[in-house]
C-alpha cells in the first residue's frame, strides 16, 4: 500500500498545516470534525503530527490523508477506532491485512469512495425500484451519495427479493435498530458531556455496545432457524 495513502510520517514538511487549515479541507465532507476530534484522534495514536517549538501541532499532506481514511471508516463503515488503528498499524507494517466489514482495502484506502444514485445501483446489481423501495421502507437512507456499506446492504437485498423477501418485510428492522440504539444512547448518556473529545469518546463506546448486540442478534436468528437443520 502507498504510504501517502496511510503513513502519518510521510515527507513533505515544507507543506505542514496547522490545525485550522486542516478543519477547512476536511470538514465540508466531515462537518463533525473539530479541534478536539483532532486531539482524540492523535491520542488514539491514529495520527502523529509534527510539533513546532511552541507545542503547536502541524499536519503533513501523509497526515491529512490518513484523517480520511480514519473518518471515511468511521461514517461509512461504522468501525471503532481501535478496530481502524489495527488495520493502519498492520498496512504500516507492511502488510495487505482484509479491511473489516468490507471486501475491497484497496479500493477502499485508494479514496474511500462515494457512489451516486445509478453508480450504486449498477454496483449491486439493483434497480431503481428495488433502491426506492428500500428508502421507503428505511433500511437506506434517501441521500445523493452512498459508501461502500450501501453497497453490501443494496445487494443483500438483491438477493432476498430472490426468494421472495422484499424491502417491505423488514421495515420491522429499523424499528428494532432504533430501540437497540435507544438502549445504547441511554447506557453512554453519563459519559456524554459538552467537551467534543468527551463525545467522541462515548462514540467509540457506542459502536462497541453496538458490536455486542449485533453479536446477539444474529445469535438469536441462527437459534431461531436452528429446527431447520434437525
Amino acid at each position: 500500500m502507498p504510504g501517502t495513502a496511510v503513513s502519518s510520517h510521510a515527507s513533505g514538511q515544507a507543506q505542514l498545516l496547522g490545525i485550522g487549515q486542516v478543519l477547512a479541507l476536511l470538514q465540508p465532507e466531515f462537518p463533525e470534525l473539530t479541534p478536539s476530534k483532532l486531539r482524540f484522534l492523535e491520542e488514539q495514536r491514529l495520527v502523529s503530527p509534527a510539533r513546532t517549538a511552541a507545542g503547536y501541532r502541524k499536519f503533513s499532506r501523509a497526515d491529512v490523508d490518513r484523517i480520511t481514511v480514519v473518518l471515511s471508516m468511521q461514517r461509512d463503515h461504522y468501525l471503532p477506532l481501535k478496530v481502524i488503528r489495527t488495520h493502519l498499524e498492520a498496512i504500516d507494517a507492511g502488510e495487505t491485512p482484509a479491511l473489516p466489514g468490507a471486501t475491497d482495502a484497496a479500493t477502499f484506502l485508494a479514496g474511500a469512495r462515494r457512489l451516486r444514485r445509478d453508480e450504486l445501483i449498477e454496483a449491486a446489481g439493483a434497480t431503481r425500484a428495488l433502491l426506492d423501495e428500500a428508502v421507503s421502507a428505511s433500511l437506506l437512507a434517501a441521500a445523493e451519495t452512498y459508501g461502500e456499506e450501501a453497497v453490501g446492504v443494496l445487494r443483500s437485498l438483491v438477493a432476498l427479493r430472490r426468494v421472495g423477501i422484499e424491502p417491505r418485510h423488514l421495515r420491522g428492522l429499523r424499528a428494532a435498530a432504533e430501540r437497540e440504539a435507544a438502549l445504547v444512547e441511554r447506557a453512554i448518556a453519563p459519559s456524554r458531556r459538552s467537551d467534543a473529545a468527551d463525545k467522541a469518546r462515548a462514540a467509540e463506546r457506542a459502536l462497541e455496545l453496538a458490536g455486542h448486540l449485533e453479536t446477539v442478534h444474529a445469535s438469536v436468528v441462527r437459534s431461531a432457524l436452528a429446527h431447520l437443520a434437525r
